[in-house]
Formats: structure tokens, sequence, C-alpha cells
């Protein structure tokens, strides 16, 4: 019979390929979760966070919760979200408590150059490269790629189709040339393109990040996360169209209140001095053609060339 702190063995199997969750009231929550619809994202988050959560305290004991929160040096937005997750937890198990309370910080995510974000790429091994050029030229989440199915790729018209995940909205976006050969050089282990856990892929990106910036002696590359591929592409769409509507589109956000803060970021980059360019001129539409696959923006005409630019 199925009870409360029995879920099915076969609950969460795509979770516990994430990470074996050992403690029996998280399992049990985590098919909670799931017999109310909640994403598998939602569910693989909250299961993790929980876990890592009781490795510091006992989960049964809020006071001791609150402690460790307390004491820990993570930032007030972490914090915050960990007590609406042990808050909905506690709620499951039909108890109560004081709920502390962490203001979130207005903070403005830092924006790499493209060479910085580049150069990380062109370290990684072809996986993780591929992997990453998908982050750059979609801006889609971790999650959302790693959804990425054989299916979902479009190679007549070189196109992507983004599954969403925390409330946003699917979209379909181009891809270049380079990034489509990229892809079909990676071997089929089964219906997804990308395999690695998402445990996995932050310990991967994570030793080829500080690996890259210490060989090149930039030690910026170290505040590039992954999250920060998305915010990059949200920026250049930003800074390329000057449309707020466009970039909500682009990144799938259900509010183009979710997105306003790229035209600050956008500002604040161009105030900066940060508003470089790279010019090409194309001769032929083969030309133009190829710049705009490498990411260049049509800019006017010169006799029978087009200018294009590129921020660097």
């Amino acid at each position: 019979m199925l009870t409360k702190q029995n879920p099915p063995a076969q609950l969460l199997s795509e979770t516990s390929k994430i990470k074996i969750i050992k403690n029996a009231n998280v399992l049990s929550y985590g098919w909670e979760l799931k017999k109310n619809g909640r994403a598998q994202s939602t569910i693989e988050g909250n299961m993790e966070r929980l876990e890592r959560l009781a490795k510091l305290c006992d989960l049964n004991d809020p006071d001791q919760v609150k402690i460790v929160i307390a004491m820990a040096k993570w930032q007030n937005s972490t914090k915050d979200n960990l007590v609406q997750i042990y808050d909905s937890f506690l709620k499951y198990l039909g108890k109560t408590w004081t709920r502390p309370k962490y203001k979130r910080e207005s903070k403005i995510p830092y924006i790499p150059t493209e060479k910085e974000i580049d150069s990380i790429i062109q370290s990684g091994s072809p996986k993780t490269a591929t992997f990453l050029q998908f982050l750059k030229e979609t801006g889609a989440r971790m999650g959302e790629a790693m959804l990425l199915k054989w299916t979902d790729i479009n190679q007549e018209k070189r196109t992507v189709y983004i599954h969403a995940e925390k409330g946003s909205n699917d979209r379909i976006l181009p891809i270049s040339e380079q990034l489509l050969a990229m892809l079909y050089n990676m071997k089929r282990l089964n219906d997804k393109v990308f395999q690695p856990t998402k445990h996995g892929l932050r310990n991967t990106f994570t030793t080829l990040r500080n690996r890259t910036a210490i060989k090149l002696n930039n030690p910026q590359l170290r505040k590039i996360h992954l999250h920060t591929f998305r915010h990059w592409r949200a920026t250049q769409e930003q800074h390329k169209t000057h449309d707020i509507y466009h970039v909500k589109q682009f990144l799938g956000h259900k509010t183009v209140k979710s997105t306003e803060i790229y035209i600050h970021i956008d500002s604040l980059l161009s105030d900066y001095g940060n508003d470089k360019y790279t010019a090409k001129v194309a001769h032929n539409e083969e030309e133009a053609l190829k710049l705009i696959e490498a990411g260049f923006e049509y800019v006017t005409d010169i006799d029978t060339n087009k200018l294009f630019k590129k921020r660097k």
C-alpha cells in the first residue's frame, strides 16, 4: 500500500540520477510535490537543498535549521530561498515554526565579454564546449538545455525547441551552423542530447572555468557561472534590438518585469565605456550571411557594400 512516507520505488528516478536522497522524509516530500504536479526541476532543486541542509542539522528541529541558516555565509537571497523550501517541507510534515525573514538584495549580475566566455568554451572538451555554446547562443537555463531532445533540433531550419522550466514559456530559437555541427558531432546515447547530471555539470564547469582563469591569468573568469551565459545573451539581445519585449520572448519570461533588469545592465555597460565594437564589411550576400551567423549586426550600406558591427 502506498503511504505518505512510502513513495513508489520508481517515483523520482530522474532525481535519483542527480543525487541519491537518503533522508526518508525528503523522499516522501518529493513524492508529495510530484503528486501535486510540481515541475521536475522544482522537485529536484527542493530535495537537493533539503538533503544538503540535513547534513548540517536535524530537519525535524526548526530551531537547529534557523541557527544553521543564520550562521551560514550565504547571500540573503539564498537564505530566503532555503527558508521557503523548508517552510513548505514543514507544512508537509504537519509542523509549524516562526519563519525567519531575509531581505533579498537587488544584485546586478556580472556580464563578461564575449572573449571571456569563448575562452572557457574553447578550453572545454567537445561535449562540454557544445553544451556551453548552446547556453551562449540560446540563453537557455541549464535545466532547459538538459531537457533538449534530438527531435527538438530542426536541422533544415536550424532551430531548436526549448522546453521551459520555472514557470517560463517554451520557445523556438535559431542556432548557428557552428553549433548545429557541434551538436551532430556528438554521440546519440538516447533521446536526450546532453547526458550529464546537474551536479556533475556544475563541478565540471567550475573546474574548467578556474583552470582557464589560471591559464589566462584572468581572475575575472571566476565570476562566470552557468547562469551567466543567460545573462550575457539577454544583454546582447537587448543591446542589439533595444526591444525589451523581444528579449522577454527570447528568454521565455512570463512577464516583462523579469526582463527589465537588462535595460539597466545594457545602459551601465555603455556608460562605463564597454560599448566597443568590431566592424566588418560584407562585399556580397554570402559574406553578409556569414557575418550574421557570427553574431554581427547590420549597420548601413556604403556604396555596394554592407557594414556590420559586433560588440567586443
